[in-house]
């Protein structure tokens, strides 16, 4: 899978973007290379279509992004769907979870709904501040000279304001709430249950939760009672047998959706795990 912040933060000359510290900002042009594209992020990240369509795919849903539409996508996986009839031109910006915490305390006291369930894309609303903001950072792609870093990160913090300020934006707010009381173990748990189809590596679980590699299979054996590695392939051989029975999908299909590298390893894999292969249980 494709770490859409590293892609874009180690690719500058096509990708123009403005750093404070770990925060991104970028405005591009989305390529147009193929249909579908498997991305991750470990920040979690604002999209403002700026022109065009796409379409995100994941745990929870499906999310049509269309020409002035401003969403968060929650750190995670998705498929992103491409349409090869128009341009994609967007803003993105990338938000560590310190940087959320740090602007929220600073600022009035957020309110939080505990063991609310978030989407993984969480819509926002493109009010007249949402829209002036967002202009006005258009201007500093237009040339050479890039802002002060001091200025960048009033910025920043002047974006989560705006959204937290605004009633409508209630879901944001209570997601953002969550980065300063969930417990880890809640937050990890929620990482593993909506990731777990994604073919996402253990230091990639472990950069979405925040930590070593070493402090993420400690923290997970005491929470699961169990190796990430296993604890994921059952998962991922449970929600394929789903997939098989319940849904008309191709071996290769629920391969890919399942989270398995490729139809021949997920075949082995179901076979030692359930005593007989996907194709059997098909013609069954």
């Amino acid at each position: 899978m494709i770490s859409l912040y590293d892609d874009i933060k180690k690719n500058p000359v096509y990708y123009r973007q403005l750093t404070c510290g770990d925060s991104l900002i970028s405005k591009y042009d989305c390529p147009l290379e193929t249909k579908f594209a498997d991305i991750w992020s470990h920040y979690n990240y604002i999209i403002y279509v700026i022109e065009g369509r796409k379409v995100w795919h994941t745990a929870h849903g499906s999310y049509d992004l269309t020409t002035d539409k401003c969403v968060l996508v929650r750190k995670g996986a998705a498929v992103v769907e491409q349409f090869f009839d128009t341009r994609f031109c967007v803003l993105v910006f990338f938000l560590p979870d310190e940087f959320i915490c740090d602007v929220l305390r600073s600022g009035k006291t957020p309110h939080y709904k505990p063991g609310k369930k978030f989407n993984s894309i969480i819509p926002i609303e493109n009010d007249a501040s949402v829209k002036a903001f967002f202009q006005s950072m258009m201007h500093h792609f237009s040339g050479d000279k890039k802002p002060d870093q001091s200025l960048l990160e009033l910025k920043f913090r002047e974006l989560i304001l705006i959204l937290a300020e605004n009633p409508s934006n209630s879901e944001l707010l209570s997601y953002f709430s969550s980065l300063l009381n969930e417990p880890h173990t809640v937050s990890l748990q929620r990482i593993m249950e909506d990731n777990f189809c994604y073919n996402l590596k253990p230091e990639e679980f472990a950069r979405l939760s925040n930590r070593s590699l070493s402090a993420f299979k400690r923290d997970f054996e005491k929470i699961f009672g169990t190796s990430p590695g296993k604890w994921l392939m059952e998962k991922r051989l449970h929600h394929s047998m789903h997939l098989l029975t319940n849904h008309k999908k191709s071996v290769s299909e629920v391969a890919f959706q399942a989270g398995f590298e490729s139809p021949s390893q997920f075949s082995r894999a179901f076979r030692n795990y359930f005593g007989y292969t996907p194709a059997i249980l098909k013609q069954r």
